[in-house]
């Protein structure tokens, strides 16, 4: 990656996914702070601008993600392009607009510009997420409010939350990250003074403004299968996490029927994962076919969609044992003219078995032990109390 160091902030351009040092041997915050010395704006909170936001006269907007928060969980993904954020009313007591540093007022004037045709009065968003080392920044590219599958019902959601006993509610926001790689210092210069000449501008940035297109950085993967490492998690918490869910499902000789209780926790995981999958269901225990599960997945809108078949298989596997061929080999072969199926596994896919669906191209979904956790994550299971709440609820339902 590359790196810029220090005391070259405040002249360097933006790359996207280089590292922003911050200041080497300092260990207070703010003196260390990476996104002030570079874009000359706060350094604290989600949106920094330089600026007013009476009138939305905002030169740009700089937004920083950890993009690791266990209850507001923003991700990227980089192979389409769409990043997802929550707002800044993240603790209840307040009303959704009513927050310290005005990041949800941001939102909300952002995409009703967006919604009303308005594009050329929003500011340009550089995302930026926290880097593995002190206060170093990553640059993840300029954004744009909404994404092309999302509709101005969908982009910017108010979802609610509760803690301690209270509920409230904080946005959900859509945005998509342009084919950009790199922000000229100079044009960063000219909108400080909110002089939003789209000259300098960059090309796609100039072409959403003037037509609305949004032309996303699509970031294709190179490795053909994924290995143990990114099939299992990396972190200790989220280790532990997923260590929980196996020691509950795992088959005992007091308890001989988990394994059909991991199927309906599997199918629940399933269901998480994406909200087009309209049925599923789980097979019975001694004549399933070789499929704990068969659904139904829909493709295109509610009035016009077409309705795939797919079927489940689930593993409740110990972290250190791995999927073979022999069982994807069964779930192959158990799948129908054009159906597709999905494999959900508390440990990884070997590399022969999981090199061998791609080669052959097989319709297989794989949700491995690290993808459980991520998507339990960002549907709100995000503790090892709520994990068992939700574990033990599906045994009463």
């Amino acid at each position: 990656m590359k790196e810029v160091e220090y005391k070259n902030l405040a002249t360097s351009d933006l790359f996207v996914d280089a590292i922003y040092k911050g200041k080497e041997g300092e260990k207070h915050y703010y003196a260390s702070e990476v996104l002030s010395k570079l874009l000359a704006v706060n350094n604290s909170g989600g949106f920094r601008y330089p600026g007013t936001l009476k009138g939305f006269q905002l030169g740009y907007l700089v937004l920083k993600t950890s993009l690791g928060h266990l209850d507001w969980p923003d991700s990227l993904d980089m192979e389409t392009g769409e990043f997802t954020y929550f707002g800044d009313n993240r603790k209840p007591g307040h009303h959704i607009l009513d927050t310290k540093k005005k990041g949800n007022e941001v939102l909300q004037q952002m995409f009703d510009k967006l919604h009303s045709g308005k594009r050329e009065e929003i500011p340009p968003i550089f995302v930026f997420s926290s880097a593995a080392a002190g206060n170093d920044m990553i640059f993840r590219g300029i954004a744009v409010p909404g994404t092309d599958n999302l509709n101005e019902h969908e982009d910017l959601v108010a979802v609610w939350k509760s803690k301690d006993g209270r509920r409230f509610q904080n946005y959900r926001a859509k945005f998509t990250i342009l084919d950009v790689q790199n922000i000229s210092r100079a044009w960063i210069d000219s909108l400080r003074t909110n002089t939003r000449s789209l000259d300098s501008a960059p090309k796609n940035w100039r072409l959403w403004v003037e037509t609305g297109i949004r032309k996303p950085l699509i970031s294709t993967r190179t490795v053909d299968h994924r290995s143990k490492d990114e099939q299992l998690p990396y972190d200790k918490a989220d280790n532990e996490f997923l260590e929980c869910i196996y020691k509950y499902y795992r088959k005992t000789d007091e308890n001989p029927m988990n394994p059909i209780k991991f199927e309906k926790f599997s199918i629940e995981v399933a269901r998480k994962m994406d909200r087009n999958i309209v049925k599923l269901d789980q097979t019975r225990a001694s004549v399933d076919g070789g499929r704990d599960g068969i659904g139904l997945y829909r493709i295109g809108i509610e009035s016009n969609a077409i309705l795939v078949d797919f079927a489940l298989e689930a593993k409740c596997y110990d972290l250190k044992v791995s999927v073979g061929v022999k069982e994807l080999s069964r779930l192959i072969s158990r799948l129908r003219h054009r159906q597709f199926g999905i494999l959900v596994t508390t440990s990884y896919v070997g590399k022969q078995a999981y090199e061998e669906i791609l080669e052959d191209q097989h319709p297989i979904i794989i949700i491995s032990g690290a993808d459980i956790v991520k998507i339990l994550k960002r549907n709100g299971v995000n503790s090892l109390a709520r994990l068992k709440s939700f574990m033990e609820s599906l045994e009463t339902n």
